[in-house]
Order: structure tokens, then C-alpha cells, then sequence
């Protein structure tokens, strides 16, 4: 998989006019003083979102992703390297600035006391121009719990006030913590559905997920965090056909009778299959790489002998979260 070295391009389509840049980080370095030797969170990392982009950094917990944020929300200061959202400092931010951001924190960041109406009323008054309550509490479903206190929210509910108040202000940059975390499927189309028209109309969304799907469905441009350094960037579909020949997916789960035959001479111990990478976990076999059609069938013949159909089987191209779990090690918490 080849990294490039540099931030993203100005535009992902290269027919039309550039995209500005509203985010640009550049050798950012962030180190924090530990009991020991300092822990350097950050190792030298450089980005860059666009408006009218939804730009999503993906990481394992302690890859650095969200130290990342932090310093380019400007809730922390670099040790070295240089940020700029919106064309200033983050860290040193005017009014103006603060006021063109919208910051959506996973945990919703939601005063627990207070109810949702009274919220969303309380931040409209701080910007000259809000987005129609009436609008918002709509657009979002948060009518039937408007007047409920915050606390006794379910985590879906919190997440769609949280977003509410995000967008208050009309932001020209928005940051998403896990925005689906605890919707439900109707409610997750919904906000996916406002964070696409958000992204239509100019604004620069940078997303962090945990979901591999929400992030392949949204992202127009991708960053991988590992040890505190982008570890793979591109669009969805240059990481998942990265390799020189684009890699397939096969996976195959054995009923529990049939499962001891993992483990006795599978066709990927053969020479034959010495550039596809493979793993066992409890009665399922994971194969990637370039599987072309001779040992699909060499692995299906083999899977359905004696015409004993194995539990699953199925052959894919390789997704998002493979290349996150190649990144990461197998974290992907």
C-alpha cells in the first residue's frame, strides 16, 4: 500500500475547481510529560480538509487521532509543527473564528442538568445569524423530547442534540465525534442524509468513527492514524485497490462438526497460495489477496466435499475495515 507523502489534494476531481483548504496540519508534534520518559501523542503529522469535503481520520485508542483534534479545535497546543483552520492558529483563536466552528464531542459534551429546548435556545442566542430552532428541532427529530431533561436521554437522543448544537451557528467547519454512535437506522440515514447536504453546500466536515461503514459511506478522503503519524491516506476506493493487483476477500465458517478440518491440510498451507495472507479464528477461515478464479473453485471444492455445505462463504473485495485492521494491528477499538 503506498502512502503518499503529502497532505491531500486541493480537489478530488480533478475537472473542477480546486476545493479551498480549511484545516491544514503540518509536522504537528504534541508530547505530554509522563511519570517516566514524555509520551509524544503526535510524531510529526500532517493533514489537510477541504470545504465542501467530508474528510474522516480513522484510528485504533492511542493512535493519536483525537490529541490530533484537540489541537485543531485548539483545546491543545502543539509542541512543534504548525495548524491552521480557517486560515488562523486555532489555539489563538478571535471570536470570529470560534464562531465559524461547529465541535459535535461523542459524548455530546451536554450539561446533564437542562433540557434540550432550553439548550439549543441558550446557544442560538450566542450567534448573530442561528440556524431556525423550529428548523433544527425538525430536521433532526427532537420534538418529542424537547422539553425531557438531558440526563434521562437515550445516547441516540443525546447525540442528536449534540448535533443540533453543532449546527447552530451555521459553521463553515464541522466536527463530528462518532455521529452515529447509538442512532438507530432511521435516525442514522437521517443525520447522514444532513451531513451529505452539509458537505454539498460547502462546509468542511472532518469526521472521526469507529464504524468502518459510516466512514466509507461518507468520506470523500480518508486519513489512518497509527503511532501518531498518518499511516495510509486516499479516497475509499484508491485504499481498498491499493496493491498492484487489487486483493479479494474470502472467508469460510465450517459447521462445528466440520471445523476440524481447518487443521488438516487446508489448499492455503500449499505452495500455491504463498502470496495470499490467511488467518483462522474459531471455525471461520480468512484468506486475502489476489484469489483469481483457479483457487476460488481449489478453495470452494475444497470447503464443499463430500457436498457438505460449509455455514457461510463468501468472496468480496477488501474493505475499509481491512486496510484499518492492516494499519492497526487487529485493533480496531
Amino acid at each position: 500500500m503506498q502512502t503518499p507523502p503529502h497532505p491531500a489534494p486541493a480537489s478530488l476531481d480533478q475537472t473542477s475547481r480546486p476545493a479551498p483548504v480549511a484545516l491544514q496540519v503540518d509536522g504537528l508534534v504534541k508530547t505530554f510529560e509522563g511519570r517516566g520518559e514524555p509520551v509524544r501523542a503526535v510524531r510529526g503529522l500532517s493533514m489537510a480538509a477541504h470545504q465542501g469535503r467530508i474528510t474522516a481520520l480513522l484510528g485504533a485508542n492511542g493512535a493519536g487521532k483525537t490529541t490530533t483534534l484537540q489541537c485543531a479545535q485548539g483545546l491543545q497546543r502543539p509542541t512543534s509543527g504548525s495548524v491552521r483552520l480557517l486560515g488562523e492558529d486555532p489555539w489563538q483563536a478571535s471570536a470570529q473564528l470560534r464562531a465559524r466552528v461547529g465541535v459535535m464531542l461523542q459524548d455530546g459534551g451536554l450539561p446533564q442538568s437542562v433540557r434540550p429546548g432550553e439548550l439549543l435556545r441558550h446557544v442560538s442566542r450566542l450567534y448573530a445569524d442561528p440556524v431556525p430552532l423550529d428548523e433544527l428541532v425538525e430536521r433532526l427529530g427532537i420534538g418529542p423530547f424537547l422539553g425531557t431533561g438531558i440526563r434521562r436521554l437515550s445516547g441516540g437522543q443525546k447525540q442528536r442534540v449534540a448535533l443540533a448544537a453543532a449546527l447552530v451557528g451555521r459553521p463553515d467547519v464541522l466536527f463530528l465525534d462518532e455521529p452515529s454512535a447509538g442512532l438507530d437506522p432511521r435516525s442514522r440515514n437521517i443525520v447522514f442524509d444532513l451531513v451529505q447536504q452539509l458537505r454539498d453546500s460547502g462546509v468542511c466536515i472532518i469526521l472521526t468513527t469507529h464504524l468502518m461503514d459510516d466512514a466509507a459511506r461518507l468520506a470523500d478522503y480518508v486519513y489512518i492514524v497509527n503511532r501518531g503519524t498518518v499511516a495510509v491516506q486516499g479516497t475509499v476506493s484508491e485504499l481498498v485497490s491499493a496493491e498492484r493487483e487489487a486483493p479479494l476477500v474470502m472467508t469460510v465458517t465450517f459447521a462445528p462438526q466440520d471445523a476440524h478440518r481447518l487443521r488438516e491440510d487446508p489448499p492455503w498451507r500449499t505452495p500455491r497460495f504463498t502470496d495470499v495472507t490467511w488467518s483462522v479464528k474459531d471455525r471461520t477461515v480468512t484468506l486475502t489477496g489476489p484469489l483469481d478464479g483457479a483457487r476460488v473453485r481449489e478453495v470452494t471444492g475444497w470447503a464443499t466435499l463430500d457436498d457438505r455445505l460449509p455455514e457461510a462463504l463468501s468472496v468480496q473485495p477488501r474493505s475499509l475495515e481491512d486496510v484499518f485492521l492492516e494499519v492497526s494491528g487487529g485493533d480496531v477499538r
